[in-house]
Formats: C-alpha cells, structure tokens, sequence
C-alpha cells in the first residue's frame, strides 16, 4: 500500500486514509469535541426518548456518546428489581430505538452499527447478568440494522457500494409504544418527506436540496387535531412484542 493511501484511522484518531478525505470529505470528531458539543444539548442526550439523527455519521463518534448518556440513565432509572429485567429491557431498547444515522459509506455504516450494539450488549450484560435474553439482542440488532443507513444525506437517496445515489428514498422507521407497555408500533416514512415544513409548497425554496416529489400530496395527511399537514407513513405494521421486531421482515 502507497503512503498516499495508507490507513490512518483507529478509534482515537480522526482521518481513515488521505484518500477517503479527498474523494469524501472524510474527517472524525475527536471525543473531545463530541463530548462538548453535546454538552450543549445534555438534557437531551439525557432523555431516554429524545430522537437525534446524525446525517454524516461515519463510525458513531456522536451516536456512541449519545447512547452511553442513555443507557446511563435507563441503569439509573430502570436497574432490575425483583429480578425482573423487563424494566430495564423496555426503557434501553427505546434508547436505542431514538438514534438514527446515515452515511455515504457502507464500511462506515456497519462500524456504527457494530460499535453501537457493543456498547449496548455490554452495558445490557452487566446489568442483567445471566438474565440477559439472546432474542433481545438480536431485537436491538435489527432496530440498528433500520436506523443507521447508507445514503446521501443531501440528495435523501440511498447509495450503492461505490457511493452513487440509487433510485431508492432514505426511509427511516418511527418506533412508538401506543399502549404503554411491551408492544411496539412502526411506521416507515421517506426522510425527505419528514424534512419538508408541514407539506406547504410555499416553503420549498428552504428545502431546494430535495427532489419535487417529496411534495406529492399522497405522503402527506391531514392530522385531526391541528388540521395541519403532516408526514404519511410509506408503510405501517401490526403491534408486535419489542423482542419480536426482527419479525417483520
């Protein structure tokens, strides 16, 4: 391997290779500057609910930081008692159902993902012991698997392995627990449509970056309440039990 290309990159470092920088812009957040950054929003980093979505998120530096604050107060909050570790298993799959990235880079993707379930499976481990469910974990891997993808954050379009947009939206799930308790309801919405200003055409200029079809009106509904429009789900599923999500597929 030439000097030109050489991998620079480990987990205290913040450039992968001279190349990956030129042809993507490639640069990571140093812990440091994550760390204070967030900072400047902790209350929300410390809600276990609170959704945040990295559109640039390379390995996780934010996404890991932003769920270690979480999973902290889920352990806080929600320690098993009784030795029940229902509590616990309910409030830290929401923590992680909360966290959304995207990236232009498949190998970047699947380091976040990877990352971000072993730091929940360690945290999930300790606190549950022996007993931790496999199903579980294999619950909170899907959920990583559909809330960190690769795309094009600026064109809301999915990528192929060379990086080249596809024909296909970036479509995020929106978790929900209606009833209060252990069943989950998703929905699938397209990015684009989430990010447009309640379906009014006459905000399109704030939003030139995505594509005209975004304000077709068959993605938008009215909601009852306020009578304003709001995003449609692409798709929706059947409640189902939070350690059963995987089954949708």
């Amino acid at each position: 391997m030439s000097a030109e290309n050489a991998t620079f990159y480990d987990t205290e470092q913040q450039i992968k290779s001279k190349q990956r920088v030129a042809d993507h812009g490639e640069v990571f957040t140093a812990e440091r500057e994550v760390n204070a950054m967030l900072d400047l929003v902790k209350q929300e980093t410390e809600r276990i609910d609170s959704t945040f979505l990295e559109p640039a998120c390379g390995t996780g530096n934010f996404l890991v930081e932003i769920l270690r604050r979480k999973l902290a107060v889920v352990r806080r909050e929600y320690f098993p008692r009784r030795g029940s570790c229902h509590d616990y298993e309910l409030h830290a799959i929401k923590a992680v159902m909360s966290i959304y990235g995207v990236d232009l880079l498949q190998d970047n993707v699947e380091a976040c993902q990877t990352r971000l379930f072993t730091i929940f499976d360690e945290e999930y481990t300790s606190v549950c012991k022996g007993d931790a469910s496999d199903a579980y974990r294999e619950a909170v891997r899907y959920v990583l698997t559909q809330n960190i993808l690769c795309g094009n954050a600026l064109s809301m379009m999915k990528v192929d392995a060379k990086g080249q947009d596809t024909e296909d939206f970036i479509v995020f799930p929106e978790w929900s627990f209606p009833r209060n308790d252990s069943m989950v309801k998703r929905r699938d919405f397209r990015l684009d449509v989430l990010l447009k200003e309640n379906g009014d055409e006459d905000n399109y200029d704030t939003f030139s970056l995505f594509d005209d079809d975004a304000m077709n009106l068959d993605l938008w509904e009215e909601d009852p309440v306020t009578k304003e429009m709001i995003p449609k789900p692409i798709r929706e599923y059947p409640l189902i039990h939070y350690r059963r999500i995987a089954e949708h597929e």
